[in-house]
């Protein structure tokens, strides 16, 4: 068992982990229950996250299940007291829950961007507000939140995902900081394609917000291919071991980076290069 300032990696931890009951939260839950950590399975899609946590049991694995809301803070600093009364501490907290709204900004109503706020920011700060002072207390703890590759480049098309994801990049790197000195560590993560269903019309709870043919959904699923999404149990050991190591930003599958580092030497070419991609799907998609 190794000890980081008090923090345990990862045999003996206890980890929390919202979305877990499917796409990147599943595999992360199931990877951190095959390394020893005692993990809650926190999602709205309850029955989901019970099988989840039921599979962890049957493999030896330790797990439990709650159904929560990320937009309900009351609810997640409920499941964080009564994790740390059962357990004795708090190791992780991955505020993974997120959807996708997908089309352009003319099609959004003020309701759509209240959503999606609410979800993918708003979530990821009732996570952070629920956790933070517990870790404080006990002198140690890892917050993980799950941004995106969106979060650091230009995504004409999700505008609204993008915007939050920016968001919760800005929000990670500035609590680091601030935590450092208090034992605490932050750090977030930045995928690129993975397998997931928020490939498929942002995912159960995320929406479309163009009617889409058969056609222009396959087209969709053929332009997603050629960028051959990482699978998530791949992507799950991959940010495990940059977890251990208290990585700040973590960009998954490695090759992305590269887009990243455009982004940052030469913003103008980063925009240049988002705004012919999105063009490029417009009019293969026959949208222009």
């Amino acid at each position: 068992m190794q000890k980081s300032e008090g923090i345990l990696i990862f045999s003996g931890a206890t980890a929390i982990i919202t979305g877990g009951a499917s796409g990147i939260g599943q595999a992360v839950a199931e990877e951190l229950a095959k390394r020893g950590c005692d993990v809650v399975v926190a999602d709205l899609q309850f029955e989901k996250a019970h099988k989840v946590a039921t599979d962890i049991l049957a493999s030896g694995g330790k797990a439990s299940a709650v159904k929560v809301d990320v937009t309900n803070f009351s609810a997640l600093e409920q499941i964080v007291k009564e994790t740390v009364q059962r357990t004795g501490r708090l190791d992780y907290m991955f505020n993974n829950a997120g959807i996708g709204i997908i089309g352009d900004v003319s099609h959004y109503s003020i309701a759509d961007w209240n959503y999606i706020l609410d979800v993918n920011l708003h979530g990821v700060i009732n996570g952070v507000q629920a956790a933070y002072n517990v870790m404080l207390n006990q002198g140690f703890g890892h917050i993980v939140n799950t941004a995106s590759l969106a979060g650091l480049t230009p995504c004409p098309g999700m505008v609204s995902y993008s915007t939050t994801k920016h968001a919760v990049v800005g929000f990670s790197i500035s609590l680091r900081g601030e935590a450092r000195m208090r034992g605490i560590r932050v750090s977030v993560l930045c995928p690129g394609f993975i397998r997931t269903a928020i490939l498929d019309n942002g995912g159960k709870y995320g929406k479309t917000l163009v009617k889409l043919s058969a056609e222009q959904q396959q087209i969709i699923s053929e332009m997603i291919d050629k960028f051959k999404p990482m699978d998530p149990n791949l992507f799950a050991q991959k940010v495990l071991n940059c977890v251990a190591k208290n990585k700040a930003i973590i960009v998954l599958p490695k090759r992305y980076r590269a887009f990243w580092w455009i982004n940052r030497l030469c913003p103008s070419l980063g925009m240049y290069l988002g705004r012919q991609s999105y063009q490029n799907g417009q009019k293969k998609l026959g949208m222009v």
